[in-house]
């Protein structure tokens, strides 16, 4: 069985933010429920009270609460 990639149908877009504000990020795929991975550089977000992450169906969601400029 040929599996097929999962890719991006919509990328990320940069987003401006006040500082103290939460911000979504958000992308969509072309297959549901894929397994998402946010990263920040080379270290992986891990769920917290700063870093939450929804997924429903194709869309991935990052909401960065308290952002903050080393958020960028």
């Amino acid at each position: 069985v040929l599996a097929v990639p999962v890719l991006f149908k919509q990328a990320l877009e940069n987003m401006e933010m006040e500082e103290g504000k939460s911000v979504s990020l958000r992308c969509e795929l072309t297959k549901a429920d894929a397994t998402v991975v946010w990263k920040k550089g080379e270290a992986t977000l891990q769920a917290s009270a700063k870093y939450e992450m929804k997924q429903k169906g194709t869309v991935a969601e990052l909401v960065i609460h308290n952002a903050e400029p080393e958020d960028a």
